[in-house]
């Protein structure tokens, strides 16, 4: 009976347009109508990930729970962490509707929502009041009309950073301008130094990631892993959504925006791969683009990532998708005769760079 209403709530979200249909499922988040019976606890999939003991590697990217309003109800679906936000100082709109958009045909979605939140006084406070011992991150971006990027990171996270287990700088968004001009080397330098340099950070001792976006290349890459060596940033989210349109076939296609689900799965991975290998899997990484499945999730980790993220799967498969990942892990953790997670993290990085890529990492 529950999976047929599952079904039903699936079909009835996917009639509306798609913000209506996220505020909806947020609603029912509240209501913990999705709640599933899962153990999403299994010796094999704990994980250590920044210092950060969690029961399994699937987490939630952030820009579900923007406002963390339905932490309770995410955590009972399965998920191992959840990360809010993008979250600013001030409350922000962001970009006018509709903002959303479903690429049915390619199960993706373009958004372009522009860090609409509540701002982090309220976030904060709802933060607060949680009761429950799950992990959470806090994804921090900077208001549109900011003159200074760089204090609007620095103020979320000394505002934040008692409240929430890690916190990511996200530089990568394609939805705010300029924002992405942050990843380059004198500019992402001057961002970490601030940011690491804060009595608040020092102090708390959170981990501080950083998510950057699919499209960099190899050089920015080294960049970007020496200035987390040398400035102390615990980890990086590879990656973002992309402002690539690889062979789509739906007609939102030209929506600008950044892409997510199943066609970012590939260019996500590369980026993932190339992190692992020059790092020499010595910075933790999270995984997140187009995870759909066990196997997708599986195969980001043996490229290299600790942990995943997904978002865009939820769209098209419901909230049971994180149980069916879950079981799905067991198995294929199993068939390869790993008796933990961590041991699979890597296994498969050279064999995907020489068979899947330019090679051009290897120059």
């Amino acid at each position: 009976m529950k999976k047929h209403l599952l079904r039903l709530a699936l079909k009835v979200l996917h009639l509306l347009q798609p913000e209506q249909a996220h505020n909806l499922a947020i609603w029912f988040l509240k209501l913990r109508i999705f709640s599933t019976k899962i153990i999403s606890s299994h010796k094999k999939l704990k994980v250590q990930f920044c210092n950060i003991n969690l029961p399994n590697p699937i987490g939630l990217a952030a820009g579900f729970d923007k406002n963390a309003e339905v932490l309770p109800g995410l955590f009972s679906l399965g998920f191992g962490f959840i990360e809010v936000g993008a979250v600013t100082p001030h409350p922000q709109k962001g970009n006018k509707k509709p903002r959303i958009f479903r690429l049915r045909e390619d199960q993706a979605v373009i958004n372009r929502l522009g860090f609409n939140n509540l701002g982090m006084h309220q976030i904060i406070h709802k933060l607060s009041t949680y009761k429950g011992d799950g992990k959470i991150g806090l994804n921090v971006g900077v208001n549109r009309t900011s003159s200074n990027k760089i204090l609007d990171y620095v103020s979320v996270l000394n505002y934040s950073s008692s409240a929430v287990d890690f916190l990511t700088i996200n530089v990568s968004s394609p939805n705010t301008e300029g924002l992405r001009n942050l990843q380059s080397k004198q500019d992402l330098i001057k961002l970490v130094k601030e940011v690491m340099r804060s009595d608040v950070v020092i102090k708390d001792h959170k981990p501080i990631l950083l998510k950057i976006a699919p499209e960099l290349n190899d050089e920015e890459l080294k960049s970007i892993i020496s200035i987390c060596g040398n400035y102390g940033i615990s980890g990086i989210i590879a990656t973002n959504t992309t402002t690539k349109r690889p062979n789509l076939k739906s007609s939102h296609y030209k929506q600008t925006g950044g892409l997510s689900g199943k066609p970012l799965f590939n260019i996500s991975n590369t980026i993932l791969a190339k992190l692992y290998y020059l790092s020499d899997g010595k910075i933790p990484l999270i995984g997140v683009g187009g995870v759909f499945s066990g196997q997708d999730a599986y195969k980001k980790i043996c490229l290299g990532a600790s942990v995943v993220q997904l978002y865009t799967a939820l769209t098209y498969q419901g909230p049971t998708v994180v149980k069916k990942i879950i079981t799905e892990l067991k198995y294929l953790l199993e068939e390869d005769g790993y008796e933990n997670i961590s041991e699979a993290v890597g296994s498969k990085n050279l064999t995907y760079l020489m068979e899947e890529t330019d090679r051009s990492i290897f120059g």
